[in-house]
């Protein structure tokens, strides 16, 4: 993947959780900016970051939980180390962080 198809997933995966994040009904809001999308857990007062690394082509998720790198791999986003893909992995640190179930 080049440096354009790279940002243009990383772009259309942002403003996809944006829209997952509004439509969900959970106690979430976010604020977007430069490639960083930060998801504010409002019935615990805690966040969970999302960032786009360009020189790494990596999408980051930072938990309470922990750090995790997420890799584009046959068209979607997997983290390196626990094998979920991007949804799965942001459902699992927002319902950990909540105090309910998160689906995006």
């Amino acid at each position: 993947m080049n440096e354009a198809e790279f940002l243009a997933e990383a772009e259309a995966t942002l403003l996809a959780l944006e829209d997952a994040i509004d439509e969900c009904g959970s106690a979430l809001d976010f604020e977007s900016s430069e490639g960083i999308l930060t998801i504010d857990c409002e019935d615990t007062d805690t966040q969970v970051i999302v960032s786009r690394q360009l020189a790494m082509q990596q999408i980051w998720v930072a938990a309470k939980s922990g750090g995790f790198h997420c890799q584009w791999d046959s068209g979607q986003w997997r983290c390196t180390t626990t094998g979920e893909s991007l949804h799965e992995l942001l459902n699992r640190v927002l319902t950990e962080q909540s105090d309910g179930p998160v689906t995006l």
